[in-house]
């Protein structure tokens, strides 16, 4: 397993592990000029952007440690971006999801940690 295979797969975890948390997924690897979010979901008054960091363990760094500032710029940037051509009134909310699996795409226990309004 390679980080470029973990990404991916950790963004299917995320998204699962939103959907059982009763999250509608309504996008997902949205992109645009301005850059990139994993994944755009809704649940209740929120439309969340989601931004997902899949590591084996924290013993680096935690994964959210990786959203930097000027990553979260990004973020924002493409968030306007896609509210601007897609209707609606619900509050935009800006989520990390750290997913840590130590045996990669073959652990049997994921751990998600969901930070809720994270760019605070």
């Amino acid at each position: 397993m390679d980080k470029k295979s973990l990404g991916p797969w950790g963004e299917e975890q995320a998204a699962r592990y939103l959907r059982l948390h009763g999250y509608s997924i309504l996008e997902r690897n949205f992109s645009c000029r301005a850059g990139e979010i994993d994944i755009v979901a809704k649940k209740g008054k929120f439309i969340v952007f989601a931004e997902v960091k899949a590591r084996k363990n924290a013993e680096f760094a935690e994964a959210r440690e990786f959203v930097t500032y000027a990553k979260q710029q990004r973020i924002l940037a493409t968030a306007q971006l896609y509210l601007s051509t897609h209707d609606g009134d619900l509050q935009p909310r800006f989520d990390v999801l750290e997913v840590y699996a130590p045996d990669g795409e073959q652990s049997r226990k994921v751990r998600i940690n969901h930070i809720k309004d994270a760019f605070q």
